[in-house]
């Protein structure tokens, strides 16, 4: 029996955890529930548990039947995205404003039924190391799992991950070489003018005006400074200013995100962004502060091991269902933490047509938990062995 028929002999049992997990969603770091639960699952397969790493991530640990030192680990995001539900589906969030819209209920549940797969037939050689990693959206939860040591506690000789795409193919898994997915950095500009009346502008510096004045400007560094030919997104996601119809605000906030796959073009888009803040700032007369963090990596999947989950997705779902050579995403993901440590790959796998990603009307296709389970549980048993390359 292949592995995909016997973890869909399980899909009932998947599909109700994916659902609990999606009816009671976490956000980054507080995944206590959700965490405990996946704890529980692997311990009752017999796989050994440790958890609190990086807060509330999850590692179990599952030695195979062989003799192979090689480590091979797999990895799930956990938590959910501050989006309030727009679904009328029977499992959907009981918490307001939080939501699994993201799929991590999916992912979490892949994982799970690859571990409990594993931990049934035990047909590999090394050993397996599954992570379950907290705080993926934003909040540094790789990173907080690598600070706490997870691959200098559970070694791992090439790590694996995977997420769903409700926008391309069902079941087709696409994988690239190199440069796969953008870093991102996240930004906040706090403007400070001088309050006034206002019927009486003349009196104060409007930070209004100059917020408006600013976002133009700012749109001006992909578009004139970065190099045509390499990729920039400058995106501004927030203005706040005022709260009153008569009066001009003390201050502005402006906030947004950066996005980029080249370090020098990153760094040509956060000086720049500083230099003409400062030159808005003294053509107003207003001081204008800039903030700029680091989020994610540039996720750069390694070339050996993305030939061989290529080779692996091949085999299990057909040549024809497997993608070398997709588009690399401007989006972001923290896995390229792990793979800075690591050598290992990052798939995507298509689902069924629906609600696209961070969309309040998006819901995991269930369909998709054996293929994705599947593919994980081999990584294991063709890359632990001691002659993989």
């Amino acid at each position: 029996m292949s592995p995909i028929d016997r973890i869909r002999a399980d899909l009932e049992a998947l599909t109700a955890i994916r659902r609990d997990f999606h009816a009671h969603p976490e956000l980054g770091f507080e995944e206590v529930r959700t965490s405990g639960i996946v704890a529980e699952k692997l311990a009752s397969w017999g796989i050994e548990v440790h958890r609190e790493i990086g807060r509330t991530g999850v590692v179990g640990i599952l030695k195979g039947r062989g003799t192979s030192d090689r480590r091979i680990g797999l990895r799930a995001d956990m938590d959910a995205l501050p989006i309030e539900e727009a679904t009328n589906l029977p499992y959907r969030s009981t918490v307001p404003g939080k939501m699994h819209a993201c799929g991590h209920d999916g992912h979490t549940t892949m994982l799970l039924g690859a571990a409990k797969y594993l931990a049934e037939t035990r047909d590999f050689d090394g050993t397996a190391v599954f992570i379950f990693q907290p705080a993926e959206e934003g909040l540094g939860g790789a990173r907080a799992m690598l600070a706490d040591g997870l691959f200098a506690r559970f070694p791992c000789d090439e790590v694996y991950g995977l997420h769903n795409n409700p926008s391309g193919r069902t079941g087709e898994l696409s994988i690239r070489a190199g440069a796969a997915m953008a870093a991102a950095d996240f930004f906040d500009i706090r403007i400070i003018g001088r309050g006034a009346h206002g019927a009486q502008p003349n009196r104060g510096i409007d930070p209004v005006v100059v917020q408006a004045a600013l976002v133009q400007a700012l749109q001006t560094i992909v578009s004139r400074n970065a190099n045509p030919l390499q990729s920039a997104v400058l995106s501004i996601t927030q203005v706040h200013a005022g709260a009153a119809y008569n009066v001009i605000p003390e201050e502005a906030h402006l906030a947004g995100t950066i996005r980029t796959f080249d370090d020098d073009v990153r760094a040509l888009v956060a000086r720049r962004m500083r230099e003409i803040a400062a030159g808005v700032a003294a053509t107003f007369g207003a001081e204008i502060t800039v903030e700029i963090r680091d989020i994610f990596s540039v996720l750069r999947n390694s070339e050996a091991q993305t030939q061989a989950a290529a080779e692996i997705a091949s085999e299990l779902f057909g040549s024809a269902q497997v993608d070398t050579a997709p588009e690399p995403k401007m989006g972001s993901e923290d896995f390229a933490d792990m793979l800075h440590a690591v050598p290992g790959a990052y798939a995507w796998l298509g689902g069924k047509a629906g609600a696209n990603l961070h969309n309040a009307a998006f819901d995991f296709d269930d369909a998709i938990i054996p293929l994705g389970a599947a593919y994980l549980a081999r990584l294991v048993e063709r890359r632990s062995a001691a002659t993989a390359g």
